[in-house]
């Protein structure tokens, strides 16, 4: 009998203002000393969420002790200082401030202090983790990973060369608390609004169109993908628009819904390649693949993307399944070009080499993400993907 298990916080909160929940709902947890996770540029930004967060716990009564120390693409270094600190001080709560990388480090360290060994030996891949872990909340600053809702920690293993990302993957990582507070992404860089708004398009338009998908994973997926349609533009434009910020992390919240229990697909499998050989950001890496590794899935789920053009208010009326489906894509390379993104791999900061594109892409066929792409590909396959991107 097939039945689906849906995972979500156990409490999640969106809008403005929400941040100010963090103390009370840490001592419902009846947390006594949080070590509260993020990463050097927040914990620097005078009056920024690092100070707002740690404020509001500090006048809930928590002690806090501060690891400042991730870096984009956490890496497992990170989650070793991480864990010696926890240890260290003792604490009992984890609360993450940031985006996906703080996110992430934080659930990886809940797993470093519950579970012996090592974290890429032991632990990759979808429910390994047999012991309980420290509760975390998660307080959003962006809008696109949606790291704060889901069971998803991924972490770059620096051990082997090049790195390689993985992925721990357990219900045990779904933070007790998400906050996700417009006020604290306004103002935020547009390079960094589009990437991370392209990273939640992706979670939810992979998830759409994923062997996985279902009635209740394409709810959430396509109320996404609308409101990124309509409000991505306006976030990056205008940093300051409030109901923009608000309407994207919405969008974020909806996506991570949708691929936590819908899986995603060789976008993400073959972006954490890019991001564990060149250290590229998810999005920017995310944004770059999708065109053209939804040109691969699309005769699979042609369909689907159909409907896909008309979120993006593509007029279909007059054309066949094909070409709306086509004119889709168009609508997805036409948003990221207008805010920005890179259209190839060559164009990007990040010196991508055709050489480690026969070992990327082997990588990504074992990534736990490639299991749910409509289409099955193989490894001379993702390499063309690779090449076509570039």
């Amino acid at each position: 009998m097939e039945f689906f298990d849906y995972l979500l916080p156990s409490v999640n909160f969106v809008g403005p203002g929400s941040v100010e929940v963090v103390g009370e709902r840490a001592r419902m947890l009846e947390a006594k000393k949080v070590l509260l996770v993020t990463d050097d540029f927040l914990f620097n930004m005078e009056s920024g969420p690092v100070d707002k967060v740690q404020k509001n716990l500090e006048e809930a009564g928590l002690e806090v002790s501060v690891f400042s120390g991730v870096e984009p693409n956490p890496k497992d270094k990170n989650v070793a200082e991480g864990k010696e600190i926890y240890q260290q001080e003792d604490c009992d709560l984890i609360v993450t401030v940031g985006g996906g990388s703080p996110h992430d480090c934080g659930k990886a360290i809940g797993v470093a202090v519950s579970h012996d060994g090592d974290l890429y030996e032991d632990y990759a891949g979808i429910e390994m983790l047999e012991n309980e872990t420290p509760p975390i909340i998660s307080v959003n600053t962006t809008a696109g990973t949606a790291s704060e809702v889901t069971r998803h920690a991924v972490i770059t293993d620096t051990s082997q060369d090049p790195h390689v990302k993985f992925v721990i993957v357990s219900w045990r990582n779904v933070p007790e608390v998400s906050i996700n507070d417009p006020e604290l992404m306004l103002g935020k860089p547009p390079a960094l609004t589009a990437a991370t708004g392209m990273d939640a398009l992706t979670h939810a338009l992979e998830t759409y169109v994923s062997t996985g998908a279902n009635s209740f994973t394409d709810t959430a997926a396509v109320k996404s993908m609308e409101l990124i349609a309509d409000n991505l533009r306006t976030a990056v434009y205008n940093g300051d628009d409030l109901q923009a910020r608000t309407r994207m992390a919405e969008a974020s919240v909806l996506s991570g819904f949708a691929f936590n229990n819908g899986g995603l697909g060789y976008v993400h499998a073959m972006a954490h390649q890019l991001g564990g050989f060149y250290d590229m950001p998810h999005g920017i890496a995310n944004a770059i693949l999708l065109p053209y590794v939804e040109e691969f899935n699309l005769g699979a789920k042609i369909d689907r993307f159909a409907r896909i053009a008309e979120i993006f208010g593509v007029r279909t009326e007059t054309l066949s399944q094909r070409e709306a489906a086509e004119a889709g894509l168009d609508a997805i390379r036409q948003l990221s070009e207008d805010i920005g993104i890179p259209t190839s791999l060559s164009e990007s900061e990040y010196d991508v080499k055709h050489q480690d594109f026969s070992e990327m892409a082997e990588l990504a066929l074992e990534d736990g993400n490639a299991g749910t792409n409509p289409r099955k590909g193989d490894k001379e396959d993702i390499i063309e993907i690779f090449e076509n991107a570039y």
